[in-house]
């Protein structure tokens, strides 16, 4: 089922029929992805005096609660709203949700203990190339990467100049598959996130972050549109599920 869509004036066909996911489910299960130093997210029935709410426990519905956290428990999006005073909301400031994007493998260099992702190696992957989303699969990409206690590992992240030349290239959508832009501990500097957000000079508000993607290898580089879909939480961040679609 192909169908042509009308971004930044330009015809994009593509086949709605054929989604490729690239978001990680957030369970309850032990081996869910955690980050920033907590545990798994907790997704029980709902328990009133000897009545608990699951079918195979005789309720006549399943009804639990589930306690978790966006930025550790699994694919988000955030917004300016992650590092400002002010509370911004992600679901307000997100008023659109397909976008021209392109997905570049970079493997991050070895900076003393820090793996990182350049603003070379971006100039290099991206060319002249300006979608509106970029998508960022770091190399190796092991399929442990969905099931990953984050904690104290020191993930790759990317350097201040490199976020910076995503912004000043116009790219309005950051999606990568680490817990963060930023180094895990880097004493609240956050050069990243400020960098690709102009915080506080200037906030771009339409900007957002996604992190904790995942992208499979039969998802090859290239320009794919993408679905950048949110719950609606009145929040900083989301869970989300971005899906791509090819294009042709």
């Amino acid at each position: 089922m192909k169908s042509t869509i009308n971004l930044k004036n330009t015809p994009v066909t593509v086949d709605l029929s054929q989604p490729l996911d690239i978001s990680i489910p957030l369970s309850g299960a032990k081996n869910n992805p955690v980050a920033w130093y907590l545990s798994t997210p907790v997704i029980q029935p709902v328990k009133q005096g000897d009545w608990v709410a699951k079918v195979s426990e005789g309720a006549s519905v399943n009804f639990n609660n589930i306690q978790f956290n966006p930025h550790a428990h699994g694919t988000h999006t955030e917004c300016v709203g992650h590092i400002s005073e002010e509370f911004y909301s992600v679901n307000k400031i997100l008023k659109q949700f397909f976008f021209l994007s392109e997905v570049i493998s970079v493997t991050p260099q070895k900076q003393v203990e820090d793996s990182v992702i350049t603003k070379n190696q971006l100039q290099q992957m991206l060319k002249n190339k300006t979608p509106e989303a970029v998508v960022i699969r770091t190399l190796p990409n092991l399929e442990t990467k969905k099931h990953i206690n984050y904690s104290h590992t020191n993930w790759a992240y990317l350097t201040e100049s490199a976020a910076l030349f995503l912004r000043e290239k116009g790219i309005n959508h950051l999606l990568i598959d680490t817990p963060s832009v930023d180094k895990e501990k880097d004493e609240g500097k956050l050069l990243a996130h400020k960098a690709f957000w102009n915080y506080p000079e200037a906030p771009r508000m339409q900007a957002t972050i996604t992190e904790l993607i995942y992208v499979p290898e039969h998802i090859k580089d290239g320009s794919y549109l993408l679905n950048l879909m949110i719950a609606p939480f009145c929040n900083d961040a989301s869970p989300s599920k971005p899906v791509l679609y090819k294009i042709g």
